[in-house]
């Protein structure tokens, strides 16, 4: 008894020597962080949308530089040309929209209703009533203030945009400087292959959202569905989250082409179908390059956990960050993996064989 009590001793005053006040003060420390980074998470967003808008914009901005343009006034240039060219737009087509967006809501209402008399009571038996416009009336005032909130975002985003193409280079050298030397270079190269990914995807986002938004508007005005500019311009824009984006838009489009006729429906049912085909196997590869090579269940995955954390927001960037994972795993990882583990990931990232050679 006398021995065991000695161990538990023993293992007592062990355990007291481990836990240090330094050790105490890390955890609390990086519990503190966490918490920070948890209130912040709005702030975060709202610097990652303006870091991605502001390197997707560095390209237009450094021509301009090259023509004999200070940075400053390249800068106001290309940002007050996209917000002439948004305001323009709005001015335009402000009312037509309008009048469009009430028509789509009453015939979107009227299609549940309809829907909500011909499905069977027993499929659904806790909605009463059949009332399929209120049962989805939650999850819709739900995705409209995540979409709300995203613009919004996006728009504060573009401010801090501006100030950081004009001083960003400057900015960029501080925050690298608080690495060491040694580490430098692989920041240098995260760097450059980050900057890379970013402009592929903002490059082939808004290539592949034109193209999403004609292809709707050429074939909704042939078939004469009612507003078929506020149906092309939803395209467009769900057309930025990959996959799901385009596929969710074709429920407005069906719920109009259904007033025109039930052929109209299955024509414009086929025309999402074969969009969608077209998009994924000859606009993408053209407009995202080989600096987004993911898969489908790659990309659903990243957009329904950037969906989770952080709404229409954080589905919209979860591509660009789930991307730079290679990068990450080349540079920072490759000391830490099995050398077969880098390799069989670059050749699938590649298009190529993952069988390790023998």
């Amino acid at each position: 008894m006398r021995a065991l009590r000695s161990v538990v001793a023993d293992s007592r005053q062990q355990l007291v020597i481990d836990v240090r006040p330094r050790t105490l003060f890390k955890v609390a420390a990086a519990l503190a962080l966490l918490w920070g980074l948890w209130h912040l998470v709005g702030i975060i967003l709202l610097l990652v949308v303006a870091v991605i808008l502001a390197v997707a914009l560095d390209g237009p901005v450094s021509w301009l530089e090259g023509r004999h343009l200070s940075r400053t006034a390249a800068s106001m240039v290309v940002s007050g040309a996209i917000l002439v060219a948004v305001v323009v737009f709005l001015w335009l087509t402000w009312s037509s929209l309008t009048s469009q967006w009430q028509y789509l809501t009453f015939q979107l209402a009227a299609v549940a209703d309809d829907l909500g008399r011909r499905v069977p009571q027993w499929i659904f038996p806790s909605l009463k009533n059949r009332d399929w416009a209120s049962a989805l009336e939650p999850y819709a005032l739900g995705i409209g203030q995540s979409i709300v909130a995203a613009l919004l975002l996006i728009v504060l985003g573009f401010f801090v945009t501006i100030y950081l193409l004009i001083d960003g280079r400057r900015t960029l050298a501080w925050i690298v400087a608080f690495f060491p030397r040694e580490s430098r270079e692989k920041v240098a190269r995260t760097l450059a292959e980050s900057r890379d990914v970013i402009v592929a995807y903002a490059r082939g986002n808004v290539l592949t959202s034109i193209f999403a938004a004609a292809w709707v508007l050429i074939w909704m005005m042939v078939l004469h569905v009612p507003a078929a500019l506020l149906l092309a311009l939803i395209a467009g824009l769900a057309d930025f989250v990959p996959v799901l984006g385009f596929v969710a838009s074709a429920i407005p489009a069906l719920a109009l082409a259904l007033t025109v006729s039930p052929r109209t429906a299955l024509i414009t049912l086929a025309l999402w179908v074969i969009y969608h085909a077209i998009e994924n196997y000859f606009v993408a590869p053209w407009a995202y390059g080989r600096r987004l090579k993911l898969s489908d269940l790659a990309v659903i995955l990243a957009f329904v956990v950037g969906a989770e954390l952080a709404g229409v927001i954080g589905a919209l960037i979860a591509l660009p960050i789930a991307a730079l994972y290679p990068t990450i795993e080349r540079i920072w990882l490759r000391e830490q993996l099995p050398q077969e583990t880098v390799r069989e990931h670059r050749a699938l990232s590649r298009g190529g064989s993952s069988t390790p050679r023998t």
